[in-house]
């Protein structure tokens, strides 16, 4: 069960919102009034998964209307005890609603100090670990990253055709990306690189597992969010996919290992248009979407358009990849 409270100002719209209320079938509700005679507060208690519901009727009854906000509060326990859903009526799947999912994406979307330093940090440790063969180096660095956030960010923008998101996601993403290769670069030129390495040369080895491990990466991150389940090790596979990959180009390219930095740019960009295309459908999946059909209508096209450049850059990546193997068999024959 949850908790929707309902500011908004006591004028005709009022019956419209109650209106509303009654129609999502809620447990129960009652009405506040507050200390300003203008306003009043409602409190509903709902089933899990009708959320949703109530929150596109309410909105829709408050269109054009000012001075009124919707807030969701968790309740952790209930009594008496919740009696069941009556028979013949089919629950919806539970699931955390639109303006829960999009504040969660927007928050680590954000490109800011901490987002930086974190970057940083993760990449220096992922550097030393895959230049000394370390493991558990490597793992630390990716539970640090904190790359997740614009995966997702430009994932759900697409998915609800917010081009706000998705430009703040892309540059976030860009950014955390380059500062990874920057700092690892910069690395190069004081660590004498180990191509002896297992963990290092493992970043250059384009192969398709790498492809079913970014893609299933991807597809649980966003399962997570939309399931407001805790995504901190889905976060540390999201990492798996983008930070060793972008640590090893610039290591590679310091050491002046050129064949092996485009290896390892490769998977660093399948991995990249992996984990936002099964994100992507996962939202879909889930009916993430705008309230609005024009809204709807646009995040369609902009959909369209991110499945096809990603699926776009797969297809060339395997292409890629199978071509480099290929090589690789007849210099061996």
């Amino acid at each position: 069960m949850r908790r929707l409270d309902i500011h908004l100002a006591a004028d005709e719209r009022f019956d419209t919102v109650q209106r509303a209320i009654k129609a999502s079938e809620p447990v129960d509700y009652y009405v506040l009034d507050t200390e300003r005679k203008d306003r009043k507060l409602i409190s509903v208690f709902i089933r899990e998964g009708m959320e949703q519901t109530l929150m596109d009727n309410v909105q829709t009854a408050l269109e054009g209307a000012n001075g009124w906000r919707i807030s969701i509060l968790p309740i952790e326990a209930t009594a008496p005890k919740l009696e069941e859903a009556r028979q013949g009526k089919q629950q919806k799947a539970t699931q955390a609603t639109r303006e829960e999912i999009y504040s969660d994406v927007a928050t680590g979307a954000r490109f800011d100090r901490n987002f930086f330093v974190m970057v940083v940090l993760s990449t220096i440790v992922a550097a030393i670990g895959l230049n000394s063969d370390g493991v558990a180096a490597v793992i630390g660095a990716m539970v640090i990253a904190p790359l997740l956030g614009p995966v997702l960010g430009f994932s759900m923008g697409a998915a609800l055709g917010d081009d706000a998101l998705l430009k703040r996601a892309s540059v976030t993403l860009v950014a955390g990306i380059g500062t990874a290769l920057a700092c690892s670069l910069l690395l190069s030129f004081v660590l004498p690189i180990d191509l002896e390495s297992r963990e290092l040369m493992s970043r250059a080895e384009v192969r398709l597992d790498g492809l079913a491990l970014a893609m299933a990466a991807g597809g649980a991150a966003a399962l997570s969010l939309t399931s407001s389940q805790a995504s901190a090790l889905v976060g540390v596979m999201v990492a798996a996919a983008l930070l060793p990959p972008g640590a090893a180009v610039g290591l590679f390219m310091g050491a002046g290992e050129w064949a092996l930095a485009l290896r390892a740019c490769l998977l660093l960009a399948l991995n990249v248009a992996a984990l936002i295309l099964s994100a992507l459908i996962v939202f879909r999946l889930r009916r993430i979407r705008p309230r609005s059909w024009i809204e709807q209508k646009n995040a369609n096209r902009a959909v369209l358009l991110n499945a096809v450049l990603s699926g776009l850059v797969l297809i060339a990546s395997v292409a890629l990849i199978l071509y480099l193997d290929l090589g690789d068999k007849v210099s061996i024959g």
